[in-house]
């Protein structure tokens, strides 16, 4: 695609009043943005409202600033592309969902969006312990089986699957809620900078636009309209990453979700969408069964092996999120021991801080 094409797309995508629905109407009557500008006013109105046919007939006056920015970019290195929906590159799944972005700015690996296995794992930005962890050891043994990992590079959830993906050497797409010119959080620059080395950065959204709060919630319709499933690994209530999991399912994927403590209000969410019939897992075994995907390491399934002798403090402790004043009436042990004993279980790695003043024991899988 030229600078010309280019111009067209960007044109239609900043003419006043016109939204993904309005441009896929011009698109579907006249067949290309360049043949959109060929019509008069009155071939227009048959299509669009007057307002919008009217707005149509002048280029906006941050196009040439903004055709400008694009092509710097793109000419300033590699692996840098915009992709409409008529390219080939465009990725299938997200062509059948019912919002699909006109434009798609890419920047890292072009092959991650055609990669044939692709699962979303979404969660909270303030995970627990537990729930960190999980969202880290799903995405390894699923990039170890060969899946990419779709997130949405956010602090928590989305940071843990997109690390875990990394360190199994697989690729990992993350779909951002900015221009792909800057990088929200501004934690999560080298994190980015590992994404579109080994796989790539996804966004709808201009060069130049903001960390803007509606423009997540958008974006996640693209995270659910790339992957075959999506994974919820913890969440409240009102968390956005039930957004991701309705519109899955609204486009018929798959729907995971890890449970958790009945007693942890990160866990509400998972409870919320498995009792609306998301699938329950408990090991990224689970959802490779699911999907139909072999795992190049699973092992047959053994019986369980026979307990080991647990930690006393652990033991007592269980799973559930504790203060240290009800620990202690369970165990019996005093102040000083019990705390020399939980910096000794937390530096092991057994436990973690919660808000609060909690202590939640973390499962090792």
């Amino acid at each position: 695609m030229g600078p010309e094409e280019r111009a067209a797309w960007l044109r239609l995508l900043l003419t006043d009043g016109v939204g993904n629905e309005t441009a896929r109407k011009l698109l579907t009557a006249f067949g290309s943005p360049e043949a959109v500008w060929q019509q008069n006013f009155s071939t227009l109105k048959a299509v669009t409202s007057a307002r919008v046919a009217e707005a149509l007939s002048t280029p906006p006056a941050e196009l040439p600033q903004t055709l400008d920015q694009l092509e710097a970019w793109l000419a300033a290195g590699p692996h840098r592309h915009v992709l409409t929906l008529g390219d080939p590159h465009y990725p299938a799944e997200l062509l059948q969902t019912q919002d699909p972005p006109l434009l798609l700015y890419v920047l890292g690996q072009l092959g991650a969006l055609q990669h044939p296995q692709r699962l979303a794992i979404v969660g909270s930005r303030n995970p627990t312990p537990q729930g960190a962890l999980n969202a880290r050891q799903f995405a390894h043994a699923l990039g170890q089986a060969g899946v990419c990992v779709v997130s949405g590079l956010a602090l928590g959830v989305d940071g843990a699957a997109h690390e875990g993906a990394l360190e199994a050497g697989a690729p990992t797409i993350a779909v951002v809620g900015t221009g792909l010119d800057r990088v929200y959080p501004s934690r999560h620059r080298d994190l980015a900078h590992r994404i579109a080395a080994q796989g790539a950065l996804v966004s709808e959204y201009p060069l130049g636009t903001p960390p803007l709060s509606p423009n997540f919630p958008k974006r996640n319709r693209i995270i659910a309209g790339l992957s075959q499933g999506t994974l919820v690994v913890e969440a409240a209530l009102q968390s956005g990453s039930l957004i991701t999991a309705r519109q899955a399912a609204e486009q018929g994927r798959e729907v995971f979700a890890i449970p958790g403590s009945i007693h942890s209000p990160q866990a509400r969410g998972c409870h919320a969408l498995i009792r609306q019939g998301a699938k329950l897992v408990e090991s990224a075994q689970d959802i490779l069964e699911e999907l139909r995907v072999p795992d190049p390491l699973a092992q047959p399934r053994q019986p369980a092996p026979e307990p080991q002798q647990e930690d006393g403090l652990l033991a007592v402790m269980g799973f559930d999120p504790v203060g240290l004043d009800a620990l202690q009436a369970r165990c019996g042990l005093d102040t000083a021991t019990l705390q020399a004993r939980l910096l000794e279980l937390e530096l092991d790695g057994h436990i973690g801080r919660l808000p609060g003043g909690l202590l939640q024991r973390i499962g090792q899988s």
